[in-house]
């Protein structure tokens, strides 16, 4: 294996940052320290990304043995490092710099469970790795014929107005991928909270959480307070979607619930709705999907990437070095297998940064590009920081780069400036429809964006038992998100895991602050540019200034905490929604309006073929679907309890000492305090008033 004996001689030409006295409280020589550090950092990291590289591009037993050979050396090369600067007695330092850099190289992440178990250790970047790849490489076959996720089964779930085909692909890909997941993900989340509580974390959600400078249960409150304020402006667009959905495929498919089917929602995970536009569009104008303009005028990949570049160099932001375009993968190969899951990389050495795509010629892969550039552009512009300054100000940060100019993109006066429109039209029927396209896209995306980690906090802290991995995410899902399973799922299947996020171990709540912070910081941008119209019409494309402001921000990386990053770029240290309410403020008067008259949200205490080891009893259905059982109301007894004693792992609220318990399986019920309070109360807010 010609990969693992390169890895294995950078191994030994680093060898391990020297030794230090016990306990120094030097700050000279603790300087001297990391900038040695600093430099090996580079190479190991470099060398590692390498193999994980050539591991995604290319799928195949030496690749991923490489891999996880180097991730383990990279592992170790970490554990020597924090444990050499632990003897320093960094937390006294006076230099606020040299210790924020400290306190980022003794947080290893799971490395630390190789402190105290290196078989242990291995065994997680084993089943790591084999999640990843059975994700990767899933097919669903029919007629002698499989398809892959990208592009096949996504664009049968974005295209497709077929029920019984989008139930196909949706049942398929999850009992071919998330099935075989669950035996892994069960021991990889055992020692995934082991890794946490070497790394000084009660379990994996606190040490997640501790990328936000922010004690766990703070955080988990501000989590939850946001996701609460911005869940009014959802129950409106989901009764208006819904009410469309009905008309295209007939009541008789959707639950008396209110709640609707998973798959009908054009995406495989029904995390966002933009493909469901064609019918949705309220009134006739001019599509603001662009997608048959870049067919017909022959868009390829690469032209994509090169209009995404362009709009951030009109910024006067930095162009992608050559060695991005002759390093990336744009194009999914013909002959082997990838992980197609898009990816920007930063490889370490300030002049490698990559991505990794399977490009569709569509506009939400348009919109992907520029999101995926955004990454880079971070990249490029930290470069010059010390390797352990080199990431987002927060993990929500680095995901909302890329979107904040996407906002600018998807105008309509932007794709009429690049050729994609020819035409635009400036009336209240025009803006509505444009404002809804975005929604389908960020409103929509909300509950699930939140409740994806919220499930994952509910398993680290075992408040969530391995036998209801399936029913608690179902029951999040219909709770929080207004959906449900087409059909009965069972209890022992792991449906969570058909999105790559799961397997990949990647934690999602960075997407939620992204979809909200990015708001906030259009709104900053557009008024540095001068931009005095509506929000959802400003367009900063070509403004210098803009760039500048959002460059300077950029550099910092991760050198400050981020109430100061945002506090530079927008005046403010608080995360706020206020800006994404302003926003959609005028689709959101039209859509209250529009649904005067019509049901708005969905039982909280009825969940439609929620996870269970057989089918829900026949007979008890007031709207027959495809199954014969649509419909099905359960009544639920929900009783909340104090615990005894304190817990050591809470719920995403932070309101320790209440539990749950439910007299059947099927509940809406979550376990966490304050969502179970959202899911049993009706709440009125009304934050845009």
């Amino acid at each position: 294996m010609t990969n693992i004996r390169s890895i294995l001689v950078v191994a030994v030409l680093i060898g391990t940052v020297r030794m230090i006295p016990v306990k120094n409280s030097d700050e000279q020589s603790a300087q001297k320290w990391y900038e040695e550090y600093n430099e090996r950092a580079q190479e190991v990291f470099y060398a590692n990304t390498i193999a994980a590289w050539k591991y995604n591009t290319n799928i195949t037993n030496e690749t991923q043995a490489a891999q996880i050979f180097a991730s383990l050396v990279t592992a170790n090369f970490s554990i020597e490092a924090a444990k050499n600067a632990s003897n320093y007695n960094w937390q006294q330092f006076t230099n606020a710099t040299l210790k924020r850099l400290f306190s980022k190289v003794t947080n290893i992440g799971s490395d630390a469970l190789g402190k105290v178990d290196q078989a242990k250790l291995k065994q997680l970047k084993e089943l790591a790795s084999e999640m990843e790849t059975i994700y990767s490489e899933g097919k669903v076959c029919r007629n002698n014929t499989c398809y892959s996720l990208e592009p096949d089964l996504t664009r049968i779930m974005a295209q497709s107005r077929d029920y019984n085909e989008l139930l196909w692909a949706w049942i398929g890909w999850r009992d071919q991928v998330g099935e075989k997941e669950r035996s892994k993900y069960i021991p990889f989340v055992t020692l995934l909270n082991e890794a946490a509580v070497a790394n000084n974390y009660s379990n994996a959600a606190d040490d997640w959480i501790s990328s936000y400078d922010m004690p766990s249960e703070e955080f988990k409150e501000l989590m939850f307070g946001l996701y609460r304020e911005l869940r009014p402006l959802y129950q409106e667009l989901h009764a208006y979607v819904r009410r469309k959905l009905k008309e295209e495929y007939g009541v008789d498919k959707f639950p008396s619930s209110g709640h609707i089917p998973a798959h009908l929602l054009g995406n495989m995970w029904a995390q966002t709705w933009g493909n469901l536009l064609d019918f949705v569009q309220p009134y006739n104008r001019t599509s603001v999907d662009v997608t048959p303009a870049m067919i017909q005028q022959g868009y390829n990949a690469l032209r994509m990437f090169n209009v995404s570049e362009e709009f951030f160099t009109s910024l006067g932001l930095e162009k992608m070095p050559q060695s991005f375009w002759d390093n990336s993968m744009i194009t999914k190969p013909a002959n082997r297998s990838v992980v197609c899951h898009a990816s920007a990389w930063d490889f370490y050495n300030q002049k490698d940064f990559r991505i990794k795509m399977c490009t569709d010629i569509t506009m939400e892969d348009l919109i992907t590009i520029h999101h995926e550039m955004g990454h880079i552009q971070y990249f490029l512009q930290y470069k010059d920081q010390p390797v352990s300054f080199r990431d987002g100000a927060n993990p929500g940060f680095h995901e909302a780069v890329g979107d904040v100019l996407a906002l600018s993109v998807s105008t309509p006066g932007h794709l009429k400036k690049i050729g994609l429109l020819k035409t635009v039209q400036d009336d209240y029927e025009a803006d509505i429809n444009y404002m809804l396209s975005i929604a389908l896209d960020k409103i929509a995306f909300l509950p699930f964006g939140y409740l994806m980690d919220a499930y994952r906090w509910s398993i680290f802290s075992e408040e969530t038992k391995m036998d209801d991995f399936n029913t608690k995410w179902w029951q999040l899902r219909e709770c929080l998100q207004g959906i449900s399973p087409p059909l009965s799922r069972p209890k022992t299947s792991f449906d969570a895991g058909a999105k790559y996020h799961i397997p990949a171990n990647v934690p999602y709540i960075r997407y939620f602050v992204s979809f909200i912070l990015q708001f906030q910081l259009h709104e900053k941008l557009c008024e540095v540019a001068n931009q005095t119209g509506p929000l959802h019409k400003c367009d900063i494309y070509q403004s210098k200034e803009a760039g500048a402001v959002l460059g300077d921000m950029l550099k910092l990386g991760s050198s400050k905490p981020w109430p100061e990053a945002l506090e530079i770029i927008t005046g403010t240290s608080k995360l706020s929604a206020s800006s994404l309410v302003k926003y959609f403020k005028p689709l959101i008067d039209w859509l209250k309006a529009n649904n005067t008259g019509h049901r708005v949200g969905w039982d909280m205490d009825t969940c439609p073929f929620s996870a269970t080891t057989t089918a829900p009893p026949s007979g008890q259905s007031t709207e027959s679907g495809p199954t014969g059982t649509n419909g099905l109301s359960t009544s639920t007894s929900i009783e909340t309890v104090p615990s005894s004693g304190h817990s050591t792992g809470s719920g995403p609220t932070g309101t320790n000492g209440l539990s749950t318990s439910t007299s059947i399986g099927n509940s809406c019920g979550t376990g966490f305090s304050l969502i179970l309070v959202l899911c049993t109360v009706k709440y009125t807010f009304s934050p845009y008033i």
